[in-house]
């Protein structure tokens, strides 16, 4: 697991041993992980309940994560009774090993990871939805769009969106705009199999 500047524009942690894959496919683990990522560090008290489990159970939760370098020590965090957590990193990314261990590992965490962002338009739309104004509601999006590509330049596509949002996803808060506040952008890629259009050029 590494940050690799090269064709990694956000700095994420890239996550490539499967044992790994399969410590963060836990809805416990991905919500401790996402929770830290988004607010900070944090000990495993003040986690437990936005992560739904207790504070021993979070805590060990974390002690998992840190033994595959997903979380670590809050920088200055001195009082071992209660740790202070940080994430490694903003965010995380993993490619899926050519390996069947590796492919079913990758397979799991995707599930997870899957599972989890399915409810967020839903609740988005019943939570939050109702208490934005016009402006916000008015620049909210969801497209589902079929094309046809390669493989290279869905590889391409890939790479110039993250180009393209790499300025806002590494923008610090004190250069943030004001009037700026947090987008939940939602992106899947889902190549179709082969035979799935057998009209598709070969």
């Amino acid at each position: 697991m590494h940050p690799d500047d090269s064709g990694n524009r956000w700095g994420d942690l890239e996550i490539t041993d499967p044992k790994a894959m399969r410590a963060l496919a836990h809805p416990v683990r991905l919500a401790v992980l996402e929770r830290l990522q988004r607010y900070g560090p944090a000990t495993a008290t003040q986690l437990s309940p936005h992560v739904g489990a207790t504070p021993s159970v979070t805590s060990w939760h974390l002690r998992h994560l840190s033994g595959f370098g997903l979380v670590r020590d809050a920088e200055g965090s001195a009082d071992r009774r209660e740790r202070r957590w940080e994430a490694v990193a903003r965010g995380f990314r993993f490619e899926v090993p050519e390996d069947e261990d590796g492919r079913s590992a990758a397979r799991v965490l995707a599930g997870e990871m899957f599972a989890r962002a399915a409810e967020l338009p839903l609740r988005w739309l019943t939570e939050t939805e109702p208490r934005l104004e016009p402006e916000w509601i008015r620049r909210a999006w969801a497209a589902n769009t079929r094309i046809v590509v390669t493989a290279e330049e869905l590889a391409g596509l890939r790479a110039a969106w993250e180009e393209l949002l790499e300025p806002y996803v590494n923008r610090d808060a004190p250069e943030q705009p004001s009037g700026s506040r947090g987008v939940r952008m939602l992106l899947h890629t889902l190549p179709e199999a082969a035979d799935d259009d057998p009209g598709a050029p070969e």
